[in-house]
């Protein structure tokens, strides 16, 4: 999956309220692992998160951020 893909509107309806697109980089080992036990748990989080898994956070280049800013993101979320 890539930026790209993670931005684009689901929907044209006017009348659904605003809601901020969010980009997460999320670490395999670490913040992923945690969202994925969540998800075991059948806990959610808001559809307006896209969750990229990414092999290590530090391995995020600031590249990566403007990207999803340049794509349409409102805010980018890096968790290790």
């Amino acid at each position: 999956m890539s930026v790209e893909n993670l931005t684009k509107e689901e929907t044209s309806n006017s009348e659904v309220p605003w809601e901020p697109k969010i980009v997460a980089f999320s670490c395999h080992w670490c913040a992923y692992a945690g969202a994925d036990l969540a998800g075991l748990n059948r806990m959610q989080y808001p559809a307006n998160v896209r969750v990229l898994r990414v092999p290590c956070s530090s391995r995020v280049k600031p590249e990566f951020v403007l990207r999803a800013f340049q794509k349409g993101a409102d805010a980018v979320l890096v968790a290790g």
